[in-house]
């Protein structure tokens, strides 16, 4: 059964977006804090604003702020904002994403103030959350699960085709490698790549679906009438999501064919028009090394999609050839900090070139059967 909440959040959002935390503070030795709101600007910037009065001239006021996204360390940003001492202020500082390279829709943040006086007096506001929402749109909801999709052109139908697409690809995920979401997501789903890319900072042209890793969210550009290659995207994104949860540590990466391998293989078989690109690399002996797709890959499009394509072949073969329980063994190494070689090694016994070597035999064996 579907658990979904279809819901207007444009007013919910903006009411976040304003609240003022605390309107009236009681006075902590001379200070009184008068009131000190954030107000979001979605995707520029947040405004947090202060104010505050004493008996005496207050002389400084520091902001602090955690963002809520995955860490692996609790990160207090402060910020020192200049002012002309007095005994009334009323401040504010702006985040400035353009400086900072943004937030995905639905982030938060939280926030308090430490103020002090010409005596040595001080306060500090209770910490406080506050809403990073796109509010330019009237958004609805729908829940099954970990997901969480919001979409604001189209019909329910069209989301439960993307919610379908979801659950597809994570059930594809679990049965082939054991990759499972710890974490609820949700997927921001806008109506075209312009507007999606209206809502980042310095988005690249070609920009149509971002998976936010570290704050469980994707955001994707999904015409009503483009819904096929919606479905593979959302599959494609989320995949990202689940292995970033199982994998995620402080001492390094997964290797890019590793990651964007099994972000192909949760789209499901892998499209006519990659395996062309993979089947001539075989026929004309330019397959590109396993070591090289370690890297992140070409910016050149032909080399581009040969690589996401060998990516598919790579996880297929290990997944084919040595199972599922090998494959999470694998994630389950790099989670602990495992080096690409070593953590080969460890679960299938050869290293980067052996897989190689391996992967090779394999796909021209297979390429000659056809």
């Amino acid at each position: 059964m579907i658990k979904k909440t279809i819901i207007l959040v444009l007013a919910i959002g903006i009411i976040l977006g304003t609240l003022s935390p605390l309107m009236v503070v009681q006075a902590q030795g001379n200070i009184t804090i008068l009131d000190s709101p954030a107000q979001a600007d979605f995707p520029l910037r947040l405004i947090f604003s202060l104010s505050a009065r004493s008996d005496t001239a207050i002389n400084d006021i520091r902001l602090h702020y955690q963002i809520n996204r995955a860490d692996f360390a609790e990160v207090t940003s402060e910020v020192y904002v200049g002012f002309a001492p007095n005994t009334t202020v009323d401040i504010s500082w702006p985040l400035d994403m353009v400086k900072t390279g943004g937030l995905p829709p639905g982030s938060s943040l939280n926030y308090w103030w430490t103020i002090k006086d010409a005596r040595g007096n001080s306060a500090q506001t209770s910490p406080s959350q506050v809403q990073f929402d796109d509010t330019r749109y009237a958004w609805l909801s729908m829940t099954e699960g970990k997901v969480t999709i919001y979409w604001y052109e189209g019909k329910e139908s069209f989301a439960r085709e993307i919610m379908a697409a979801a659950q597809q690809a994570l059930e594809r995920l679990l049965k082939d490698t054991g990759a499972h979401l710890d974490d609820p997501i949700k997927i921001y789903i806008y109506a075209d790549a312009r507007d999606l890319q209206g809502a980042m900072i310095f988005p690249q042209e070609w920009t149509g679906g971002v998976a936010f890793t570290r704050y469980g969210t994707i955001a994707i550009g999904i015409a009503p009438d483009n819904l096929e290659w919606g479905k593979s995207a959302t599959a494609h994104e989320l995949a990202h999501l689940v292995i970033h949860q199982m994998t995620s540590n402080p001492y390094g990466d997964l290797p890019t064919w590793l990651d964007e391998g099994l972000a192909m293989y949760a789209e499901g078989e892998l499209s006519p028009g990659f395996a062309a690109y993979l089947d001539r690399a075989i026929s004309e002996n330019n397959l590109i090394s396993v070591r090289s797709l370690c890297s992140p890959f070409s910016a050149y499009a032909d080399k581009a999609i040969l690589s996401y394509a060998q990516s598919y072949s790579l996880v297929d073969f290990l997944i084919t050839d040595y199972g599922q329980y090998k494959m999470l063994q694998l994630l389950n190494a790099f989670k602990q900090g495992s080096g690409y070689d070593a953590a080969l090694k460890k679960v299938y016994n050869f290293d980067i070139e052996g897989l190689d070597a391996q992967w090779r035999d394999h796909v021209v064996t297979a390429s000659t059967v056809r």
